[in-house]
């Protein structure tokens, strides 16, 4: 089996370097950080943290140099979704591309690219230490399925699902991922949003500014609900449970916010509120998110 990781930043790494465990898998990876590139050819993709490891990936910023691939996994920025796959959309000419990206209109997009697209979500975390190095910072299971209305079948997804069992993660494939996504979605657009706005991480804003964290979460699921999604658990136990497991772990957007990187809000907490409008649904807090940090963004192009 062929898997191409696109993007392969801290959670495209953990996949790709699980899958590379096995012998009968050869891991691909496209990232257009050239440096980033450069190390894991040289010395291998490095997980530190809750894995430690080396992992044989190939990896390339151009993806022409990338053979034919059975199945693609998808980690890119939702921001850079579609120039990821305007890049490598020729891959995957007969294949299937799995996101497991945060928020909602990714897999729309790749459908616009690939004839087979599969729906996921994943929970667990890491951050880029170095050049060819990801530290794990959290485990969690990923949740895959067939996305409509250009679904990968059920016998790939179960493929794709045992290859990361058997690479040492914890994948369930599912006819319907819907609920898996928005439990993330809901999750993220609590944790994420107020970590990018206190800059607190994940156990310490939920000690400091839980009613509102928790109101974020309740808009969720009012949309979810009123989408006719059945979640595949509870975002606000999954919040507390988060600050036990991952207490002193910043947030994906927390991590941008420090780096003055462009965030994943639109397709977070702005992919609720927009959702949220289309069906009538208020999103009071939702929108104030999306503003704020937009906010932020615009605050780094100031000069002083």
């Amino acid at each position: 089996m062929k898997v191409c990781i696109i993007g392969c930043g801290a959670i495209g790494s953990l996949f790709g370097a699980h899958l590379a465990k096995l012998p009968d898998v050869e891991v691909w990876a496209y990232d257009p950080n050239r440096e980033h590139v450069d190390a894991i050819n040289r010395n291998g993709l490095r997980l530190t943290g809750l894995a430690d490891f080396v992992a044989p990936v190939k990896a390339s910023s151009d993806a022409r140099e990338i053979p034919a691939c059975e199945f693609g996994i998808i980690a890119a920025k939702t921001l850079h979704t579609r120039a990821a796959m305007e890049a490598t959309a020729d891959i995957f000419r007969d294949g299937a591309v799995c996101s497991v990206q945060n928020g909602v209109g990714n897999e729309e997009i790749i459908a616009e690219y690939v004839p087979r697209v599969i729906m996921g979500t994943t929970f667990p975390a890491g951050h880029v230490t170095a050049p060819g190095v990801v530290n794990q910072d959290t485990g969690g299971k990923t949740w895959i399925g067939p996305f409509l209305p250009k679904p990968a079948s059920m016998q790939e997804v179960n493929r794709l699902a045992d290859a990361i069992n058997r690479g040492g993660m914890i994948c369930l494939p599912m006819e319907d991922s819907r609920g898996a996504l928005w439990t993330k979605l809901i999750f993220n657009s609590a944790s994420n949003a107020m970590g990018a706005l206190t800059r607190l991480p994940h156990g310490i804003a939920c000690e400091q500014v839980w009613p509102v964290m928790s109101a974020l979460a309740e808009e969720g699921i009012a949309v979810s609900k009123a989408l006719g999604v059945t979640l595949d658990g509870d975002p606000v136990a999954l919040l507390e449970y988060g600050k036990q497991v991952a207490y002193k772990h910043k947030p994906s957007m927390l991590q941008d916010v420090l780096a003055q990187r462009a965030t994943e809000v639109d397709a977070l907490n702005g992919g609720i509120a927009k959702i949220g409008k289309e069906i009538g649904v208020p999103t009071p807090l939702n929108d104030a998110m999306t503003v704020m940090i937009k906010g932020l963004e615009f605050s780094w192009t100031l000069k002083d």
